[in-house]
Order: C-alpha cells, then structure tokens, then sequence
C-alpha cells in the first residue's frame, strides 16, 4: 500500500473517533446534566434515545447517499452535522434544544459509519483490505476509552458544557481533515462517470503510483444502482437477511454490555472508581479485538473467524455468570469479553466489505447498521426491564449470550466464496 492509502485509512479510523467520544461524553455527562437541569431519569432517557434514533435514521437515509453522491461528500457533510451537534450542546440551555442536537449528532455519526467501511475497503489492496477494515472499528473503542478518561478527569473541575465544546473542537479538527485530504476510491469514480473525470482519475492514479489513464474507460461494474432494491437482487437476497439478522442480534448484546457492564461491576461489591475501570478495561479489550479481527480473518477466512470469536464469546459470558468472581477475574474476564464479544462483532464490516460491490457498498453497510441499531436500542431496555422483574445477573449473562451464537451461525451460512 502507498502512503497515500495509508492517510485514507488513518483518516477512517480516526473519524470512528466519533462514535465513540459521542457515547462516552454523553453517559459521564448524564449525572451533571440531571442535577444542573433537574431533570428526571425519563428525561435523561430521551437525550440517549435521540442521538440513538438519528444513528440509526442516518444509516438507513444518509449513508446511502455515498453510493450515489460520493463518500467526500457524505464525509463532509455528516463530520458537519457531529461538528454543529457537538458546539450546540456546548451552547445549549434549553431541553427541548438538546434533544434536536443530539438527534443532528446521531444522524451525522450514523452517515459517517458505513461510509467509512466502504472507504476502507476501497483503499486498501486485497492482501490488507480485511486488517484495514477491521483496524478502523477499533477507533470506536479507542475514543471511548480517552473520551472516559477525559470526561473523569475534567467534567468534576470544568462542567460538562466545556465537555461538548472540546468534543466540538476535536470534530472540528477530523472536518479539516476530511477536506484538505480525503477523495473518492478509484472504484467509485470509474462507476460514476460524472464524478469521475478523467483528470480527477489520473490525479488519484498519481497518488495511488498508478500509470495514467488516456480515456475513461467502460464502467466496471454493470448492474442496479445504489437503491435499498439491489440488497435484493438475485445472488445479494439470502445474504443480505442474514447479515441483517447476525448485526441486529450483534448490537444487542454488544450495547447492552457496554451499557451495564459497569454497573454490574458496582452491584457485585467494587467501589465506583474501580467499576469505572472495568468499563475502560471492556473498551481496551475491544479495541484489541476489533484490531486483531481483520487479521485473523485473512488468514483463517472471515466466516470460520467471526464463528469462533462468538463461540469463545459465549463461554466466557458463562464464566462471568457462574464462577465465583474476584476483583481480579472480574478484570480478566470483561477484558476478554471486549476482545471476543466488540472484536466478533466488528468482523461483520470486512465481511460486508466482500458481500457488496463498490457501487452498493455504502447502501449495504448503511441498511445492516440501520437494522443492528434496533438491537442496540432494544437490548439495553430489555437488560434493565429484566433485572428490574428481579432475574439474577447470572441468569441475564446466559440469556444476553444466546444472540452471539445467533450472529455467528448467520455469517457462518453467508454464501461467498471469498470469506
């Protein structure tokens, strides 16, 4: 690869940043924000539930518009959306605002996260493209965990308005980058003509250390245009339901233990600066796991991997639900469950990577989120619903744990020959 792909992908993994600081920054926010609003947990509820509702409504409405309009663009316009998000709540002192800013926040992150899988993809070569791609998801938990850091640190001393406005200044930062340096893929230009110029092209061609192109040639890839309809075309149908099944049952144990994991911690007896830390200890783990995930992919094929990530997955949520735990083994096993559970999980977007074509990438990664996000919404709710009709956590770990199983039986059956 050249250093010029190299910067696209730098640039990917770090726009991931942005999910993670967005989750982080508003969960440590949460108790400040009650007490300065006097608001109740309802309330507070909603303020999640908005910035999870523009995710999921910007999957499904924006990041398909990258197929057709390009992923600069949608890059440019989503990092805008966090960007205003991010200052506004710094500025805001009214509810009714915050819940509208969250929801701009959430739609600009869910049209930048497919997007990002697409773009990857597209700049790296086939000996690293699963590496990259999975290599770009552990930016979520690696803003997750300097975001957690920050927010413990700084929030007591300067608030939580000054949280947003350096969460702004970082989006804003990740914006300039996406300006100055980031293009279309070669793919996407030679399959839209109207974008892909021959000059354009052979600029791309000089950075890629690629001969130049005297005219355009035929588009590579014939066939339906980027519309939720080609995810169901004849030889696209049966994956498509099965990857959508395998990321909706994915999101929902994955959010639900990044949502009480701490909280767990707590209840079974550790004080809360050592339950904090066993949330910084999933995110490691997962940024680990999400790293690793793409490499281990490429050798030992993405469908036996992600398989074993959730097999692994499943027996270690039985270890946390049964053996009696101690400080040390709390540790050790949420560490693991970050690399098996995050790092099976984000196995899913290489895979995606090699389901779809360049010119339905964007959409196909775009629909799978939008439909994962419902578990990601549902499974949290469900957990607190649960434990509230008293079910013991053991019992919670087992059931929380049947759904990894589900994601990796699906990728298991996809039907490809290159996973």
């Amino acid at each position: 690869m050249t250093g010029f792909q190299v910067l696209m992908v730098a640039i990917c993994f770090i726009l991931n940043f942005n999910d993670g600081i967005d989750v982080l920054i508003v969960s440590f926010s949460s108790p400040e924000i009650i007490k300065d609003w006097g608001l109740s947990k309802v309330e507070m509820g909603y303020i999640f539930s908005a910035g999870l509702a523009g995710m999921t409504l910007g999957c499904f409405l924006i990041a398909p518009l990258a197929d057709r309009l390009g992923r600069r663009r949608i890059f440019l316009v989503s990092v805008s959306m966090i960007t205003m998000g991010m200052f506004g709540v710094w500025l805001c002192r009214s509810y009714g605002l915050m819940l509208a800013l969250r929801f701009l926040t959430g739609l600009g992150i869910g049209g930048i996260l497919p997007t990002m899988t697409a773009t990857a993809a597209e700049f790296s070569n086939n000996k690293y493209r699963d590496f990259n791609v999975g290599l770009v998801q552990a930016g979520w938990p690696v803003g997750a965990i300097l975001t957690g850091l920050f927010c413990a640190r700084y929030i007591p001393v300067y608030g939580w308005h000054q949280a947003f406005f350096v969460a702004g200044c970082v989006s804003l930062l990740m914006l300039v980058l996406v300006w100055f340096f980031m293009t279309d893929s070669l793919e996407f230009m030679l399959n839209n003509p109207a974008t892909g110029r021959l000059t354009t092209v052979n600029n791309l061609l000089q950075k890629l250390q690629l001969p130049r192109l005297e005219t355009l040639p035929d588009r590579i890839e014939k066939g339906a245009d980027a519309h939720l309809s080609a995810l169901f075309m004849p030889g696209y149908r049966a994956n498509t339901i099965k990857v959508w099944i395998a990321a909706f049952f994915g999101f929902l144990t994955l959010y639900t233990l990044m949502s009480w994991v701490p909280t767990i911690a707590k209840d079974s007896g550790l004080p809360f600066e050592l339950a904090t830390w066993v949330g910084i200890a999933l995110n490691i783990g997962a940024a680990l796991g999400s790293a690793s995930i793409g490499a281990i992919g490429s050798r030992f094929g993405l469908r036996r991997s992600v398989l074993t990530f959730m097999l692994v997955a499943f027996l270690v949520m039985q270890l946390y639900a049964f053996l009696p735990l101690s400080t040390e083994l709390i540790f050790g096993l949420v560490l693991l469950i970050g690399i098996f559970v995050q790092g099976g999980f984000n196995g899913i977007w290489p895979t995606l990577s090699r389901l779809y074509p360049a010119r339905i990438r964007a959409t196909g990664v775009g629909f799978t989120v939008g439909i994962g996000r419902f578990g990601a919404i549902l499974g949290p709710l469900l957990f607190g619903y649960l434990s509230d009709a008293a079910l013991s956590t053991p019992f919670l770990f087992v059931i929380f744990s049947v759904p990894l199983l589900v994601m990796g039986g699906c990728i298991w059956l996809l039907q490809a020959e290159n996973l």
